[in-house]
């Protein structure tokens, strides 16, 4: 055989080899692609959120609206009403007859209880047609009176029987004076039908609009 001979005949032997190798780096490389696919997939499919439910309080009218009558010769500022962090934030919060208290992870508010108890009070005061007018805080317009509080309770309490209770604080300052010169503390527990969410959202409903009514109520009675 010559030296051309043999040279030409080893790569015609390798081929298939090379093929060969080429193949299983293919196949080991799809093979480890559908593995990672297949991981990605169980992961998040295992850990997919719930999907979170939101509620939100009734925008109240005042019952006690009467457009017949003449306003009081006041504007009212509604300021910022404080609350713990449980209530700045949008989770719907529970507790036992103890001290012991938790926020459910799916159940929210549209909006924080502490803004919506606020949100509701201006619209109550204002749709009365009792007063000059009625304005947020932060709003350019100065106001004879500034109503403002604390909100300390807006949850779920379990127990027997299972409650919904609302607790609010308010005062009224005189703003030319600095003084206060009204107050008045709101506490109820609204019983609640059943342990299922939606009750306990309407319950907590019903007893902010008994708090809004009753505060509309006692600041007539202040200015009368």
């Amino acid at each position: 055989m010559s030296q051309n001979q043999s040279s030409s005949a080893f790569p015609e032997a390798r081929h298939p080899n090379i093929r060969l190798t080429a193949n299983l780096i293919r196949t080991k490389s799809t093979f480890a692609r559908v593995l990672f696919l297949m991981a990605v997939s169980l992961i998040y499919g295992c850990g997919a959120t719930r999907p979170s439910k939101y509620y939100q309080v009734t925008p109240s009218l005042n019952p006690n609206a009467a457009a017949s009558v003449d306003p009081f010769p006041v504007t009212l500022i509604v300021g910022r009403i404080k609350a713990s962090h449980l209530y700045r934030e949008d989770r719907i919060v529970y507790s036992g007859k103890g001290e012991e208290m938790g926020t459910y992870e799916y159940q929210r508010w549209t909006e924080p209880p502490a803004d919506m108890i606020e949100e509701t009070l201006v619209r109550a005061l204002r749709s009365s047609g009792h007063y000059r007018g009625v304005y947020s805080f932060g709003n350019e317009s100065r106001g004879d009176f500034l109503l403002r509080g604390q909100l300390f309770d807006f949850k779920e309490v379990s127990g027997e029987p299972l409650v919904a209770r609302v607790t609010l604080e308010l005062e009224l300052h005189d703003t030319k004076a600095g003084t206060t010169v009204w107050t008045r503390t709101y506490t109820h527990d609204e019983p609640v039908g059943s342990k299922d969410i939606s009750t306990v959202v309407a319950a907590l409903d019903r007893n902010a609009q008994r708090c809004v009514t009753a505060v509309g109520t006692a600041l007539d009675e202040y200015f009368r």
